[in-house]
């Protein structure tokens, strides 16, 4: 809807009724030395056509992700969204709806988290979740620093191939904390290195964090990891967050059989779309152990006096709801209608579709990954199984690839070492992140590798 400015007299009269003589009244608190005494900079007033026409014209320099064919990953990804999802959201009972702070009043606000938390629980193996958190990188980082003050030990040892956002925002919670974070190495494989995680774990270290797959798309050998913590003395025995992507466990291992004490995650992938890298949810997921020591709320189910069946919010550990020195974060709101995505979502596919959508994801990215690893000058960068992601070792810079494939109409992938610089350590400027979604076809992935085998030749 076009703004419409407020007039002179407008202003005069709201000043009034509040009792303030101008507008600089309005901004006392703000100190004099930081305040802008001169009009903003900009062009002279237009006409409302004038203005659509101009926002047009930028609008039209834009190549929207959707208009392209894209391998990005790390992190979000390009999936096939039912339409169902948008059908249910769009429901204005969901799409106004907010967090329930008078709960039990909002029982199909409160009948949905109970469904997508079920769903989630089940999904990761987990006893229970919780009803979504801000995104995967703020659930890893409560996560970490929960289980770390449940142990009493302060020493969390994240591996080199975790997502540098995810490290980023672990980094910065721990920054003014007796807390510190510990660096393990990857090996050749690209897989964590056991070795070295045993020599960390030496009695101090309290949290170990296990991304699944990894930053790289690595599959972790989660029963070797397993093993290496049961063999350790008990008293120096990390406990584990598992970080997880959801689509991975439609065919791997779910954190609840290889003993992850909490399992976190990223849940774009499950019925949203990229949107410039946001909106996004993340999920929690963790052992009865540890149900009242979680972050967010939970929803649970009971019955009323009547026997009929309603939904309540069962337990809230912020320090909204409880006494502040009981809380255990200042995380003040869940997800609620992109967990309602996800919830539609995996409702949509079933069990059976969505082991079929991990399986195309699978069988799609090793597709790729086989064509271009015949290509001359490219090769995997590493060897260990991969699902839906791999980095791919291009015959020149990565950046020349992506900027070469954008005039090709594809978005090639990311090249990892410039957007995170120095966070992952053993990659240099010629690898390329690539990842395939169940979305991209057989025949958009051949025109890809034969992209490349162009693109690699050219200097």
């Amino acid at each position: 809807m076009p703004y419409v400015q407020h007039t002179e007299a407008d202003q005069r009269d709201m000043l009034r009724v509040i009792g303030v003589e101008g507008l600089d009244d309005l901004f006392e608190s703000i100190p004099a030395e930081i305040r802008l005494r001169r009009p903003l900079d900009l062009p002279p007033g237009a006409s409302e056509h004038e203005v659509m026409h101009d926002l047009a014209v930028l609008a039209a320099r834009n190549r929207p992700a959707g208009s392209l064919v894209n391998f990005l990953g790390a992190g979000v990804y390009d999936s096939i969204i039912p339409a169902v999802v948008g059908a249910i959201l769009s429901r204005s009972e969901f799409y106004t709806a907010y967090t329930p702070y008078q709960a039990e009043v909002s029982q199909g606000t409160l009948q949905t988290i109970y469904e997508y938390q079920t769903l989630m629980a089940r999904l990761t193996g987990m006893d229970l979740a919780n009803a979504s958190m801000y995104d995967a990188a703020t659930a890893l980082a409560e996560s970490a620093l929960l289980l770390s003050g449940e142990v009493g030990r302060r020493r969390i040892l994240a591996p080199a191939a975790l997502h540098p956002r995810c490290r980023a925002v672990l980094d910065t919670y721990v920054s003014d904390i007796d807390h510190q974070v510990v660096t393990v190495p990857y090996g050749k494989d690209g897989r964590i290195d056991l070795a070295r995680l045993v020599a960390a774990c030496d009695g101090s270290a309290g949290v170990l964090i296990l991304q699944q797959p990894n930053f790289f798309g690595i599959v972790e050998d989660t029963a070797a990891v397993q093993m290496a913590l049961a063999a350790l003395e008990t008293n120096h025995r990390p406990e584990l967050v598992a970080c997880v992507d959801p689509v991975s466990l439609g065919v791997l291992v779910p954190p609840g059989e290889y003993g992850a004490a909490l399992a976190v995650g990223e849940g774009q992938a499950l019925g949203l779309p990229p949107m410039f890298g946001g909106s996004l949810f993340g999920f929690l997921a963790a052992s009865q152990k540890h149900v009242r020591k979680i972050p967010g709320r939970l929803v649970g189910a009971t019955h009323d006096a009547d026997n009929r069946r309603g939904y309540v919010l069962t337990l809230q550990t912020r320090e909204q709801h409880i006494r502040r020195d009981k809380a255990t974060s200042n995380i003040c709101t869940n997800q609620a209608l992109l967990a309602l995505a996800a919830t539609v979502y995996l409702s949509a596919l079933g069990e059976s579709g969505f082991r079929e959508l991990a399986h195309m994801c699978l069988v799609k990215a090793h597709r790729l990954a086989a064509a271009v690893g015949r290509l001359p000058g490219y090769a995997l960068r590493f060897e260990a199984p991969f699902f839906r992601e791999f980095v791919l070792r291009c015959p020149r810079p990565a950046r020349h690839i992506v900027e070469a494939a954008k005039g090709e109409g594809v978005l090639a992938g990311l090249d990892v070492a410039a957007r995170f610089q120095g966070a992952c350590p053993g990659l240099d400027e010629r690898d390329l992140l690539v990842a395939v979604t169940e979305k991209r076809t057989e025949a958009e992935i051949d025109a890809f590798a034969a992209l490349l085998g162009r693109l690699g030749g050219k200097r």
